[in-house]
C-alpha cells in the first residue's frame, strides 16, 4: 500500500467524551501535549500520533470495562508505572515482562479507552 498521508495523520483515535476538561487533564497528566483547543474539541499529540477529543452533549457514560486500549511506547515504562500508582490510577493489568517482547501495564482511561504503556524488553537490558 502506498503512503497517502504522514504517520501522524493516519489512524487517528477520536473519542466522544462527556467532559473534555476531565479527559484532557487525564491525557496531559501522562504526557500528551495539546495542539489545538476549541472548547468542545481538542487535538492532543504523542510524538507524531494524534488523539482527538470531542465533547458531545448526551454522550453515554463510559462503559465499566474499557472497550480497548491505546498503546503508548516509552523508553522508561517503570517511570509511567510509578506515575500511575502515585495518581491512584485504576490498574487493569500490572506491569510485567510479556512473552511478546514488551514490558507493559494497562490503566483505565476516563472515557472507556484504556492506556497501555510499554517498553521493548530488548531496550531494558
Amino acid at each position: 500500500m502506498e503512503r497517502y498521508v504522514n504517520q501522524g495523520e493516519q489512524l487517528v483515535i477520536a473519542l466522544y467524551v462527556q467532559d473534555i476538561k476531565k479527559s484532557s487533564k487525564f491525557y496531559r497528566s501522562y504526557g500528551f501535549q495539546v495542539l489545538r483547543d476549541e472548547g468542545t474539541f481538542m487535538e492532543l499529540k504523542w510524538e507524531d500520533a494524534r488523539l482527538f477529543l470531542s465533547e458531545i452533549p448526551g454522550t453515554s457514560p463510559p462503559p465499566t470495562n474499557p472497550i480497548g486500549n491505546m498503546r503508548v511506547m516509552v523508553p522508561n515504562v517503570d517511570e509511567y508505572w510509578n506515575l500511575a500508582n502515585e495518581r491512584g490510577a485504576k490498574i487493569l493489568s500490572n506491569i510485567e515482562d510479556r512473552y511478546y517482547g514488551l514490558r507493559d501495564f494497562t490503566l483505565a482511561g476516563p472515557d472507556g479507552l484504556a492506556l497501555r504503556f510499554a517498553t521493548w524488553l530488548k531496550d531494558l537490558r
